[in-house]
C-alpha cells in the first residue's frame, strides 16, 4: 500500500496481475551458464525492486532448469506457460536467448490422424521402416480431432517419481534421435511429393527455442507483445575451432555412407544453421518494426585453434546480465504499471475490499454454466413489491448455492429496468476477517459508497433522500445522514470525532460527506448504523439488494449476529438475500425467530408451507438434472480439447446419476480428460460422491508430480489466511523440509507451474490487497486437503511455522536471522526479504499488505505467541505498516484481543489506547506514526520499561530516515489517555446501571436494570455476560455488593447469590433462614451492603435495624439486632468483632463468636454514622458521620466502655457526606461533600486540607490515589474528572470521559469511571501519578536561557522562582528563590553565571552551586545584559543611569547617562549599542559616552531593526523604516547600503531576528508565511507555513528555522484532538526542506533554540518540553541519552522537587 503523508481516495479498483511472469526461452543446451547467472544474479535484485517500488512480484519461467532432461516439459506445456505468462504478466513476459547453436528438432507430442497416415503412407512407400513411428505414437479418439500421441515412453518429460538411470536415460535420448530421424525422413518424402507443403513441414524441423519464440510472437495481439519481449542474439564466429571441426567431419563420414535414396531425401531437410540463420536474419528482424521488440545481436569472434572457450562464454554471461537487467528496468519505467512515485495517497481498506468483493462476485458468477429454474424464483422476489422480509437460499452442500446468488447479483441491473438498484454482495466466509465488527463495518461503507458514487453520477434535490423536504430536519445530503450517529444532532462542517463515539464525516473535495467509521466502535453502535443507513438511504428509485452469503461457514455464532443486526421487518426498498446450507438449522432458526410470520404471501414465494410460519421467503436448491449435467461435462471436454468413447460414456451417466453436483461435474472433467480411447477404465474408475473425486484428483497429481509437492502444496494453499500468491507458493515450495528421497530432488518453478496448470480449475485467483492470491474454488477442497495431510495438529503447527518463518523473512524452517538479497552464485534458493515496509523514495514507501496479514495470523496458529507479542504487537515496524496499510482499526483489535499472554497486556492496551485517540489524525497522515507513540509513550517509560525498546526503535527510525524531530524532555501530560474502553454488549442505549462493584481481585460486576449482570475482569478488555438459569428459567439480578474478594448477586425473585474471586467458577446461594418483618409483605428490602469476616459474610438491608451474619461453610445464619437502621459494618479479624455504624449516631459493638453486645458509642450529635475505620494497633475506631464530622473511641478493652479521645467538627459547609475514602498507606482520610473535599491525618486525627468544587460546580464523588498523593473527584454534569495534588492543592490532571460519569470505583491497578449505560474507562493508577508527579511552575514560561552544551537550562514563570533543568535526569535540580517576581534572566556565555532582575534588583548565581553570590541594589535596572567575554555585566535603567560592572562582585566600572532601547552588546565587548528615538547609538562600555551614531546622509529615516553580528565584530546591519538594508562598520564608523527591501518584505522589529554570521535575517511573519533575507546569496524567501505562525526563532547556527503554526484553521473539516493542535516544525535554510514536525499538545508561551540542535519549548501551563533536531547533513550527536536516567537511583515521584536555592536576606551591594 503506496503512503506519502496525506491524502485518501475513496474510490478503489483491483489490479488485474501482482506479478511479473517471465518466460526464458533458449537452447537448452547452449544456455546453461547464461541461464544460471540470470537466475542468480539478475532476477533476485529486479524481484526486491519490483517488490517495494511496485508491489509487484517477480518470477522467472525457465522451462530448463532441471539438469536432468527428462524432466523437461514438452512443446504443449511449453506452450501453455508461455500464454500464462502473456495473459497474466503485469510486465515483459519474454526473454529470449539465441545463442550459436540451433538445437535438437522436437518430437511432436500430437499429430492429426489423417496427417500421421500420410507420413506413414510415404514412408513405406519409400521403403523407409516406420516401426519405430509406429510405436511412439498411439491413436488416441479421445482427442478433438482425432489424433496419434506420443507415448509416455519417450516423451522428454517424466515425473520426478519415475526418472530413471543414467544410463537409461542415455539410451533414451538416442531412441530420440533415431525416432526425429525417421519422422523428418517421413515429412521430407511428403513435401517431396507435394502432399504436405514446405510450410507445414518447417513444423517439425523447428527446434524448442524455435518453436517456442513462433507461439510467443505469431498470431497474437500486437499490443500483447509491444514492449515486453526481450531478445538477445548471440553469434559466435569460429565456436568450435579446430578440434570441433574434426569431430563434426567424423560424425558426417555415416551419412556419406548411406543410401543414395536417403541422401536425397536428408538434402531436402534444412539443417540447424539454415534454419538457425532463418530465426535469426528473417524473422526476428520482420518483427521487430510493428511489433517493438528489443532485438540485440552480440557477435563474437574466437580464435580459430581454440574456439568458443569457457571463458568468453563467462565474459558474455556477465555483460547479459548487465543488459538484461538495465532493459528489465527500462521496460518496468516505461510501462504502463502504477508506480509508487512522487505524490502517492493511501486507499482506505473499506474501498479496497468493497472492490475485491466485487471482483470475488465476477470470479464466482463465471462458474455460473446451469442456468436453474430457481433464478426466477430470485428475479421474482427481486422485482416483488411490499415485502419486508428476506429471501433464504438454502440447499445441501455443493448444490451451487455461491455461484447462483454471484451470477444474480449480476442480473439484478437487469431484473430492475426502470430504477437503479444499489447491489451489494458480501461473501462472509471469504472476507480477510470474519469478526462481526468487521462485517458490519463492511457492509456499512459499501452501501454508503454504493449511494455516494450514484449521487455523484446523478444530481439529486439538495434534501435527498429524505421523501418530504418539509420534514426534514437538517437539509443536507445522504452522506452526511449516514455519517451521523442518529441520536445526535446534525453537524455542518465538522468532522465528529470526539462527541460521536462511533462515527464521523469527512467532507470531501466533491462537497460530499463519505462515512468513515471511527476505529474501535462498540457492535451495538455498528448495529445502530446499519439499521439507521437502510432505514435512509434506499427509495423506490434507488432500491438496495443486500446479499448475504457464507455466513453459514462462520465460527462462534458469527453468522446469527449478522442477522440479528438488520432490522426486522425489513425497511421500504430493501431486499435481503441469504444463503444458509440446510445442515445450517441453528442459523436457520436464527433468522426464522428474527423475521417471525408477517400473515401475507407474496407471489414470489415458494410452495414450502414453512415459509408462511417463518415469515422469509425460502427457495430450496436440489441436486442438478444429469442431461444438463452431462451437457455442461461434454462443453468443457470440448473446450480442452477432449471427449469420451459411448462406451465411457456410459460409466460416465453412471456416475451423473449417483451424483449431479455442479462440482462433481468438474471433477469428472478433471479425471475423463485424462482417458485415452485405449484407456481401461471400469465402474470404479469414477468415485462417487464430491470428497471421494477431490481425493481421487490428489492422488493422480500426487503421482504426477510427487506425493510431497502435492501434499505441501495443498496444505499451504488451505492453511494460508487469505490465500497465496503463485510467488509465494514457489518461494515456500523451493525448500526442502524433507529427506531428499521424499521430494525427489530440488523444486524448480517449472515443476510448480505445472502442477497449478493441473489445478488452475480449482485453484482460483481472487484479488486481495493489490494482489492475485490463489484460493480453493470451494471449501470442500480445504475439508479434504485437511484430513488426507493435515490430519494431526502437530503437523498444522509445523505448517503455520514455515509460513511464518517465511513472511517473516527468516529461511524457511531453520533458526537463521532473516535474509538480505544476495548476489553470490547458490544453487540454493534464496528467501526474499520480508521488511514491514519497503522504502521507496526519501518520503515514499510500500507497505508490505502479505506480511502484515498473514503472518499474525500463523504466529498464532503455530503458538509462537511470545514472538507474535514481542516482535508483531510490540513493533513499531508492524504498526507502521498496518497503520499506513489502512488497517488501524484491525490493529487496535489484535492489541486487544491477542491474551494469551499477559507479559505486556497493559502495554498493548496502552498502544491500543494511543492509537484510537489519534486515528483521525493518523488515517489523514499515516507517516506522523513515530512522532505520535513518542509523545504518548515518552512520560511513561518508568512505569513501562519494555517501551523503551519501542522508542529505541522510533529513534533508530528516524535516524535511518535521516531527518526528524525527536522529543528529549516530554512536557507535563494535561491529561492521561485511558488504557481500556469497554462496555457490555446491550441492544439498546436506554438501559442502564442499577448497580455496580468491584472486588480486590479487579472484578468490576454490573446489574443493568433490565435484569442482565456483566463481568469485567482485569486481565481482558471486554465484558462477559453472567448468566444464572434455576428451574429452567434464566433470573434476572436486581443488584450487586462486593467486599474483599467477594460479590454478592441479589436477584429479583429474592435470591441472593455469593460469588468468589478465588473460585470464579461456581456460585453459592445463600438462604436466609430468618425472614424480616417486611417480608410479609413479598417485599424484601435492598441489600445495603455486606462485609466478609473469614468464612463469614455480614448482611444489612436498607432502613432495616438488624443485619445477618452467614457462615458459608456450615450454611448457617445469625441475626443481630440493633437500635435504628443499619448504615454501615466493620469487622476486626483481630478481635473477632463487629463494629455497626446506625442511623441514629450509635455504633454497636458485637463479639462474632458470642453473638454478644459488647458496647455502644453515641456521638454528641445524633448524626448518622456514614464510615468506621478501624485502627486496630491503637484499638481505635473513628467515626464519620453525616456532616463530616469525627468522632475518635478507645476500643482496647472489650470489658469496659469504648472511651471519647477526641471529637472533631467540620468547619465547612454543612451538607451530607457523598462518599468516602480511606488509604491506609499515607493516613489519609477523604470525605466528600457536595462543595468540599475534606483530608484528615489519620495518624492525628486533624484536618490536612480542604478542597472547595468550582465556582458553580458541585462535587458527585472523589476518591484517593492508589498511594494517597492526588484524589479524583466527579462533577455533577460534567464529563472531565479532575484530579487535584494533595500536597500542593493544585488541579493537574483533567481525565476525558466520552459520557456522563456515574461513578469511579479503584481496583489494586487502574482507576475505573462508569457510565450510566454501564460502560467502562479505565486509567492506569501509576500513569495517572506519573502524570501527576511531573514538575511544572506554577504558570506560563515567561523566559528561558540555555546553556551552551544544551544539557542545562533555567526557567522563569515571573514568579519569585527560577528553576535550572538538567535534561541528563529530566527534571529541575535547583529553583533559586528571589525576594519579588523575576523579570528577566541572562546567563553568561561561558555558562557560569546567572543574571537576574527582580523588583528593580539583579542577583548574581552561581550556575553550578545555586549560590547567589550578589544582590545588587540601586539603579532601578530595566534590563541586564553580558559581555560576550563574560567578565562585565551591562544593567540598563529607563530613568536613572545605566551602569557597566564587573562580573560577579557588581564594581562599577562606568556609566551610561542615556537610555538605550533594545540595546545589544557588540561581538569584542567595547560598545553598548541600541536605539534612541529612532537614532541608532554606541556607548562606548569602558568611559559610558556615547562615541558612535549611525547617520545616512541620503535619509534621515527611523531605524527599526538591528543587530550586532558577533561573527563579524566590527559590524553592525541595520534596517530602517523605508526598507532600506544598511551595514555599519563601528571601527571606522562607514555606513554601506545594500538594497531596498519591497513593501511585503519591509521588518517587523518585534519578530526581527538575524544569525550570528549575518547569512539569514527573520524580517517578519506574515499570517502563514515567515518572510526571510538570505544575505549569503542576497535573497528574499518566503517560507510556507501550514497555518497562521504564531512563534518563529531561528536556529544560532544557522541551519533551521523553527515555527510554531495553527493548521486547524487550515482543516476546518475536522476539530479532532490532534488536527485541532498546534504544530512545531523544523525547516532547514539551506534548501528549505521540512526536517520534521510534532503535534504540540499545550499552547506554547516561550521559544528559543540552542546550538546543540536542541528547541526548547514553555507552555502557558508552566511546563516545558525540548526535542533534537535529527538531520543526517549536520554532523552533531544527540546531548541526551535516555540511558543515563538509569544512573539515577529511583526516586518516589513526589520527591523530585528541586533544590531549594536562597537568596541573600539583605541586598550586599548598593549602588548609589
Amino acid at each position: 500500500m503506496p503512503s506519502k503523508g496525506k491524502g485518501r481516495h475513496s474510490s478503489y479498483s483491483c489490479r488485474g496481475s501482482s506479478s511479473v511472469k517471465i518466460y526464458l526461452c533458449s537452447n537448452p543446451e547452449d544456455s546453461v551458464i547464461e541461464r544460471r547467472a540470470l537466475r542468480e544474479k539478475v532476477f533476485p535484485r529486479f524481484r526486491e525492486h519490483c517488490r517495494s517500488l511496485l508491489a509487484l512480484d517477480v518470477r522467472l519461467i525457465d522451462p530448463f532448469e532441471s539438469s536432468d532432461p527428462n524432466c523437461w516439459p514438452d512443446t504443449n506445456t511449453r506452450q501453455q506457460l508461455i500464454e500464462e505468462c502473456r495473459k497474466n504478466s503485469a510486465g515483459p513476459f519474454l526473454l529470449a536467448l539465441v545463442g550459436h547453436q540451433y538445437g535438437p528438432a522436437c518430437l511432436p507430442t500430437q499429430v492429426e490422424v489423417s496427417e500421421f497416415q500420410l507420413l506413414l503412407q510415404e514412408s513405406q512407400q519409400a521403403g523407409v521402416g516406420t516401426r519405430q513411428l509406429e510405436r511412439a505414437y498411439q491413436r488416441d479418439e479421445n482427442a478433438v480431432p482425432p489424433s496419434y500421441h506420443l507415448t509416455p515412453a519417450v516423451k522428454s518429460i517424466c515425473s520426478p517419481l519415475q526418472r530413471e538411470e543414467t544410463e537409461e536415460t542415455e539410451n533414451n535420448m538416442l531412441c530420440d534421435e533415431d525416432l526425429r530421424k525417421v519422422l523428418q525422413t517421413a515429412v521430407s518424402l511428403c513435401v517431396q511429393s507435394r502432399r504436405m507443403s514446405a510450410e507445414r513441414a518447417q513444423v517439425f524441423y523447428r527446434s524448442a527455442l524455435d518453436s517456442d519464440l513462433r507461439f510467443a510472437l505469431e498470431n497474437c495481439p500486437v499490443l500483447d507483445i509491444i514492449n515486453r519481449c526481450m531478445i538477445y542474439v548471440h553469434k559466435v564466429v569460429n565456436a568450435d575451432g579446430e578440434r570441433g571441426k574434426q569431430q563434426r567431419n567424423t560424425k558426417l563420414q555415416p551419412a556419406l555412407k548411406a543410401d543414395p535414396c536417403e541422401q536425397t531425401v536428408l538434402k531436402t531437410v534444412p539443417t540447424p544453421s539454415e534454419l538457425l540463420s532463418q530465426l535469426c536474419d528473417s524473422f526476428l528482424p520482420a518483427l521487430l518494426t510493428f511489433r517493438q521488440l528489443i532485438l540485440y545481436t552480440t557477435t563474437t569472434e574466437c580464435d580459430r585453434r581454440h574456439g568458443y572457450t569457457t571463458a568468453r562464454r563467462q565474459a558474455y554471461a556477465d555483460s547479459l546480465c548487465q543488459q538484461v537487467f538495465s532493459d528489465l528496468m527500462a521496460l518496468t519505467d516505461s510501462s504502463n504499471i502504477p508506480q509508487v512515485r512522487g505524490q502517492a495517497y493511501v486507499i482506505d481498506a473499506p474501498s479496497r475490499e468493497r472492490a475485491e468483493q466485487e471482483q470475488l462476485c465476477c470470479i464466482l458468477a463465471q462458474f455460473y454454466k446451469i442456468i436453474l429454474p430457481e433464478e426466477e424464483k430470485i428475479s421474482a422476489y427481486v422485482k416483488g413489491m411490499d415485502q419486508q422480509r428476506p429471501l433464504v437460499v438454502s440447499g445441501g452442500p455443493c448444490t451451487g448455492k455461491t455461484v447462483l446468488i454471484a451470477h444474480c447479483a449480476e442480473q439484478i441491473k437487469v431484473w430492475l429496468p426502470d430504477c437503479d438498484p444499489v447491489v451489494i454482495s458480501c461473501f462472509c466466509n471469504l472476507s480477510f476477517s470474519t469478526s462481526p465488527k468487521h462485517l458490519l463495518s463492511s457492509i456499512c461503507h459499501q452501501i454508503a459508497h454504493k449511494y455516494e458514487e450514484q449521487s455523484l453520477s446523478q444530481p439529486q434535490p439538495e434534501s435527498w433522500p429524505c421523501k418530504n423536504p418539509n420534514e426534514c430536519s437538517c437539509k443536507t445530503n445522504y452522506t452526511s445522514i449516514s455519517a451521523v450517529d442518529p441520536h445526535n444532532d446534525c453537524h455542518h462542517g465538522k468532522q465528529i470525532c470526539d462527541s460521536d463515539p462511533g462515527f464521523c464525516e469527512t467532507p470531501d473535495s466533491q462537497g460530499l460527506d463519505s462515512s468513515v467509521i471511527k476505529v474501535d466502535v462498540s457492535l451495538s453502535e455498528l448495529e445502530e448504523h446499519l439499521v439507521f443507513i437502510l432505514t435512509q438511504l434506499p427509495s423506490a428509485k434507488h432500491p438496495l439488494v443486500l446479499i448475504l452469503d457464507g455466513l453459514d461457514q462462520l465460527e462462534n455464532n458469527v453468522g446469527a449476529q449478522i442477522i440479528s443486526s438488520i432490522p426486522s421487518p425489513l425497511p421500504d426498498a430493501v431486499k435481503l438475500i441469504i444463503t444458509v446450507s440446510s445442515s445450517r438449522t441453528g442459523l436457520l432458526q436464527a433468522i426464522k425467530l428474527h423475521y417471525p410470520q408477517q400473515g401475507s404471501r407474496s407471489s414470489s414465494a415458494s410452495d414450502d408451507d414453512s415459509e408462511e410460519q417463518s415469515g422469509c421467503a425460502s427457495i430450496q436448491l436440489q441436486s442438478e438434472d444429469r442431461k444438463q449435467c452431462a451437457k455442461l461435462l461434454e462443453s468443457l471436454l470440448n473446450s480442452s480439447g477432449r471427449k469420451v468413447t459411448s462406451g465411457q460414456q456410459v460409466l460416465v451417466n453412471q456416475a451423473l446419476t449417483s451424483c449431479s453436483l455442479p462440482l462433481y461435474v468438474r471433477l469428472l472433467h478433471a479425471h475423463t480428460s485424462l482417458w485415452h480411447s485405449d484407456s481401461d477404465v471400469n465402474e470404479s474408475s469414477l468415485p462417487d460422491g464430491v470428497h471421494s473425486s477431490i481425493s481421487a484428483l490428489l492422488y493422480h497429481l500426487e503421482q504426477k508430480h510427487g506425493s510431497s509437492l502435492m501434499a505441501r502444496l495443498a496444505s499451504y494453499v488451505s492453511l494460508s489466511r487469505t490465500g497465496l500468491c503463485e510467488s509465494e507458493l514457489v518461494d515456500l515450495l523451493s525448500y526442502n523440509y524433507d529427506s531428499p528421497a521424499e521430494c525427489g530432488g530440488p523444486i524448480s518453478q517449472v515443476d510448480v507451474e505445472r502442477l497449478l496448470m493441473d489445478l488452475k480449475n480449482f485453484l482460483i485467483k481472487r484479488p486481495i490487497t493489490d494482489f492475485q492470491v490463489l484460493f480453493w474454488v470451494s471449501r470442500h477442497f480445504k475439508l479434504v486437503v485437511t484430513k488426507r495431510y493435515l490430519g494431526t495438529h502437530g503437523v498444522r503447527r509445523k505448517i503455520h511455522s514455515e509460513m511464518a518463518d517465511y513472511f517473516s523473512g527468516r529461511r524457511v524452517g531453520r533458526n537463521e536471522k532473516p535474509f538480505v538479497v544476495s548476489l553470490a552464485s547458490e544453487p540454493e534458493h534464496e528467501q526474499v526479504s520480508q521488511p514491514f515496509i519497503f522504502p521507496v523514495t526519501e518520503d515514499v514507501c510500500q507497505v508490505n499488505m502479505r506480511k502484515i496479514l498473514e503472518l499474525p495470523h500463523h504466529l498464532e496458529q503455530s503458538g509462537r505467541l511470545e514472538e507474535l507479542e514481542l516482535e508483531l504487537l510490540m513493533s513499531l515496524g508492524f504498526h507502521q505498516a498496518m497503520v499506513q496499510g489502512d488497517m488501524l482499526s484491525d490493529l487496535i483489535a489484535m492489541l486487544k484481543a491477542y491474551e494469551g499472554s499477559t507479559k505486556f497486556l497493559r502495554e498493548k492496551w496502552l498502544i491500543a489506547s494511543t492509537l484510537k485517540s489519534s486515528a483521525c489524525f493518523l488515517q489523514s497522515s499515516p507517516l506522523q506514526l513515530p512522532e505520535v507513540m513518542e509523545t504518548n509513550l515518552l512520560p511513561y517509560l518508568d512505569i513501562f520499561p519494555a517501551f523503551e525498546g519501542y522508542v529505541r526503535d522510533i529513534r533508530q527510525y528516524r535516524k535511518k530516515n535521516g531527518k526528524g524531530v525527536e522529543l528529549v524532555l516530554c512536557p507535563t501530560p494535561c491529561s492521561v489517555l485511558p488504557i481500556c474502553y469497554v462496555g457490555p454488549n446491550i441492544k439498546t442505549r436506554t438501559t442502564r446501571v442499577a448497580e455496580i462493584a468491584c472486588t480486590e481481585c479487579d472484578v468490576v460486576a454490573e446489574v443493568m436494570d433490565d435484569g442482565s449482570a456483566w463481568i469485567w475482569e482485569g486481565s481482558i478488555c471486554d465484558f462477559y455476560k453472567l448468566s444464572l438459569i434455576q428451574d429452567q428459567q434464566e433470573l434476572k439480578f436486581a443488584g450487586v455488593k462486593s467486599n474483599c474478594k467477594f460479590l454478592l448477586l441479589s436477584t429479583q425473585c429474592n435470591k441472593l447469590f455469593v460469588w468468589d474471586g478465588a473460585n470464579p467458577q461456581s456460585l453459592i446461594e445463600v438462604k436466609e433462614s430468618l425472614k424480616p418483618k417486611s417480608e410479609s409483605s413479598q417485599t424484601l428490602s435492598k441489600i445495603e451492603g455486606f462485609i466478609s469476616c473469614q468464612e463469614m459474610i455480614c448482611i444489612w438491608r436498607k432502613k432495616e435495624s438488624f443485619f445477618s451474619v452467614f457462615d458459608i461453610a456450615n450454611n448457617t445464619s445469625t441475626r443481630f439486632h440493633c437500635e435504628s437502621s443499619v448504615i454501615c459494618l466493620v469487622a476486626s479479624f483481630r478481635s473477632f468483632s463487629l463494629y455497626c455504624g446506625q442511623e441514629d449516631g450509635t455504633v454497636s459493638i458485637f463479639d462474632l463468636t458470642t453473638s454478644r453486645l459488647l458496647g455502644t458509642c453515641l456521638n454528641s450529635t445524633n448524626s448518622a454514622i456514614m464510615q468506621i475505620v478501624l485502627c486496630e494497633e491503637e484499638q481505635e475506631i473513628a467515626c464519620v458521620d453525616r456532616s463530616g464530622s469525627v468522632d475518635l473511641w478507645d476500643v482496647a478493652d472489650k470489658k469496659q466502655a469504648p472511651k471519647l479521645l477526641k471529637e472533631n467538627f467540620n468547619q465547612g459547609k454543612s451538607s451530607s457526606i457523598l462518599n468516602t475514602d480511606y488509604s491506609k498507606a499515607t493516613s489519609t482520610l477523604l470525605v466528600c461533600q457536595i462543595h468540599q473535599v475534606t483530608l484528615w491525618n489519620t495518624f492525628n486525627w486533624e484536618i490536612w486540607d480542604q478542597f472547595l468544587a468550582p465556582q458553580g460546580k458541585a462535587f458527585s464523588q472523589a476518591v484517593l490515589s492508589l498511594d494517597g498523593h492526588l484524589f479524583l473527584a466527579l462533577l455533577d454534569h460534567f464529563t472531565i474528572i479532575l484530579v487535584w495534588r494533595v500536597s500542593t492543592g493544585d488541579c493537574v490532571l483533567s481525565l476525558e470521559t466520552n459520557r456522563q460519569p456515574l461513578s469511579l470505583i479503584k481496583t489494586a491497578s487502574d482507576i475505573v469511571c462508569v457510565s450510566h449505560d454501564g460502560c467502562l474507562t479505565v486509567w492506569d493508577s501509576e500513569m495517572i501519578n506519573a502524570a501527576g508527579k511531573a514538575t511544572k511552575m506554577r504558570s506560563e514560561v515567561k523566559g528561558m536561557a540555555v546553556e551552551q552544551t544544551g544539557k542545562c537550562f533555567y526557567t522563569t514563570d515571573g514568579s519569585e522562582n527560577v528553576w535550572r533543568w538538567s535534561l541528563d535526569v529530566g527534571f529541575p535540580q535547583f529553583t533559586f528563590l528571589h525576594a519579588g517576581d523575576v523579570e528577566k534572566i541572562q546567563l553568561s556565555p561561558n555558562n557560569s553565571h546567572l543574571l537576574s532582575l527582580s523588583a528593580g534588583e539583579i542577583y548574581v548565581w552561581q550556575a553550578e552551586t545555586g549560590e547567589n553570590i550578589a544582590r545588587i541594589n540601586g539603579g532601578s535596572a530595566a534590563d541586564v545584559l553580558i559581555t560576550p567575554s563574560s567578565k562585565f555585566g551591562v544593567s540598563i535603567s529607563k530613568h536613572g543611569l545605566s551602569h557597566v560592572w564587573k562580573l560577579p562582585h557588581g564594581a562599577i566600572v562606568c556609566n551610561i547617562h542615556q537610555y538605550l532601547s533594545d540595546a545589544q552588546v557588540s561581538a569584542e565587548g567595547t560598545f553598548l549599542v541600541g536605539l534612541c528615538n529612532g537614532d541608532l547609538l554606541a556607548a562606548s562600555l569602558w568611559s559610558g559616552s556615547i562615541s558612535k551614531r549611525f547617520s545616512c546622509v541620503e535619509n534621515s529615516e527611523h531605524v527599526v531593526a538591528f543587530q550586532c553580528l558577533l561573527d563579524h565584530p566590527n559590524f553592525v546591519v541595520v534596517l530602517t523604516a523605508s526598507g532600506a538594508v544598511y551595514t555599519w562598520k563601528l571601527s571606522e564608523e562607514t555606513v554601506c547600503r545594500h538594497f531596498q527591501l519591497p513593501r511585503r518584505f519591509h521588518c517587523q522589529p518585534q519578530d526581527f531576528q538575524m544569525l550570528p554570521d549575518g547569512n539569514y535575517a527573520l524580517l517578519s511573519i506574515d499570517h502563514n508565511s515567515i518572510n526571510f533575507l538570505d544575505l549569503s546569496r542576497i535573497r528574499l524567501c518566503s517560507l510556507k507555513a501550514e497555518g497562521p505562525v504564531i512563534k518563529a526563532c531561528l536556529d544560532k547556527t544557522g541551519c533551521y528555522v523553527v515555527y510554531v503554526c495553527n493548521p486547524s484553521s487550515q482543516e476546518q473539516s475536522c476539530a479532532c484532538y490532534l488536527h485541532s493542535k498546534l504544530i512545531l516544525t523544523v525547516v532547514r535554510l539551506s534548501d528549505r526542506e521540512r526536517i520534521g514536525s510534532v503535534h504540540l499538545h499545550k499552547n506554547p508561551s516561550a521559544l528559543t533554540v540552542g546550538k546543540q540542535q536542541s528547541v526548547f519549548v514553555g507552555y502557558e501551563d508552566g511546563s516545558l518540553g525540548v526535542f533534537f533536531v535529527s538531520d543526517a547533513t549536520i554532523d552533531k550527536e544527540l546531548v541526551w541519552d535516555r540511558e543515563i536516567l538509569k544512573s539515577e537511583p529511583i526516586k518516589c515521584p513526589f520527591d523530585r522537587e528541586p533544590i531549594r536555592c536562597f537568596y541573600q536576606s539583605k541586598p550586599n551591594i548598593t549602588w548609589s
